[in-house]
């Protein structure tokens, strides 16, 4: 059954997948910033719902001890009903004791092999869920770090592309308004042109 946290992923790459590429650039998306927020956010929200729901799987373990724990004393105490029944009847006392002894022994044994299966369980209960969980924040932290690497290089073609307007921003400014030396020459050099010399006598 997929979990919400792994739909909610899902979803997130589909729209990235179906963002369209920037112009001249095969790496570098256009993203719709209110509808991944929407995403992100409803993500964020399920995360500790989903992680609880883990979380209670591991805490099954202790139940599960438990219950073997239970078995187990309901078939000790089962044997040792018998073991009284044995030893009150009117046998040989030693038949009676070897019997008790035997059907104590077997009793305990199913018990150590209930407690050791149910530990086996809980254990890979308690593997498999914390590796779910993991796997789930692994492609989380993946999505979230593709996403911010990605914001991060718009804002720098962004900060880039400003730079350069303001450049020549600049350049248009300095050709309307020259500076004070160099209306100094202009001026030097178009009355120089223009000057007659001096005839020698």
């Amino acid at each position: 059954m997929t979990s919400k946290i792994e739909a909610l992923i899902d979803e997130i790459e589909e729209f990235i997948n179906s963002c369209k590429f920037q112009t001249l650039s095969t790496t570098r998306i256009i993203v719709n910033k209110d509808e991944i927020d929407g995403l992100l956010r409803e993500l964020r929200m399920s995360t500790p719902d989903e992680i609880k729901r883990y979380q209670k799987m591991i805490s099954n373990r202790d139940a599960i001890l438990d219950d073997a724990k239970k078995k187990a004393e309901a078939l000790i105490n089962e044997a040792t009903i018998q073991t009284n029944q044995l030893v009150n009847e009117h046998e040989i006392m030693q038949q009676a004791y070897s019997k008790a002894n035997e059907v104590v022994t077997m009793a305990t044994n199913q018990a150590q092999e209930i407690l050791d299966k149910a530990t086996i369980e809980a254990n890979a209960v308690k593997a498999a869920a914390m590796q779910y969980t993991d796997d789930l924040l692994a492609n989380l932290e993946k999505i979230i770090t593709h996403t911010t690497q990605t914001t991060v290089a718009n804002y720098n073609e962004l900060i880039s592309n400003l730079n350069s307007c303001n450049g020549i921003v600049k350049e248009n400014r300095t050709e309307l308004h020259p500076t004070d030396e160099d209306d100094f020459e202009n001026i030097t050099l178009s009355n120089d042109s223009g000057m007659d010399e001096p005839e020698i006598m």
